[in-house]
């Protein structure tokens, strides 16, 4: 049987409690912060224009993303940044990141934006295997001390 599709809902009062309670393996945690510190972040961080969405596999929300979309200032203006990704440990390596990430592309392509960045801590369990799967490529940038990685986007889905 084939798994209901994976698509982006807004969290609202209804799922907040559902998508604040999406966990990580052990071993990722250094890597990515929570969704309620992510949540707190955007409160916090409005300067970087965050744009955030639950991650959905059917009815069931499997995980989030957060991204600085096209931000006014800062060493990301005018660009898409992905500032959070996570997908719940129960629902890891069924492509849901794969999945929500060509989502994201879309939206980001549609916006006008020709390409997507985000930004990774180095070491043991790191995200880069997955990042470089889906095209992504080192920038020669750091940021806040993280590596960036650059998807560039190509003017029709599919070419990417």
């Amino acid at each position: 049987m084939r798994s209901p599709g994976v698509h982006l809902r807004e969290i609202t009062d209804d799922n907040r409690d559902a998508v604040r309670a999406l966990r990580v393996r052990r071993d990722q945690k250094q890597f990515v912060a929570s969704v309620s510190r992510s949540l707190k972040d955007a409160t916090k961080g409005a300067e970087a224009n965050p744009w955030y969405r639950a991650v959905y596999r059917g009815d069931e929300p499997v995980g989030f993303v957060m991204l600085s979309w096209k931000p006014p200032t800062g060493p990301f203006e005018g660009r898409h940044f992905i500032w959070r990704l996570l997908v719940d440990k129960r629902y890891q390596g069924r492509g849901i990141g794969r999945d929500a990430l060509t989502q994201i592309a879309d939206l980001v392509r549609a916006d006008g934006g020709t390409e997507l960045l985000t930004s990774y801590e180095t070491g043991d369990g790191e995200p880069l295997p997955f990042y470089q799967k889906l095209g992504f490529e080192p920038t020669g940038e750091i940021y806040d001390g993280e590596i960036v990685l650059r998807l560039t986007l190509s003017a029709h889905p599919g070419d990417t």
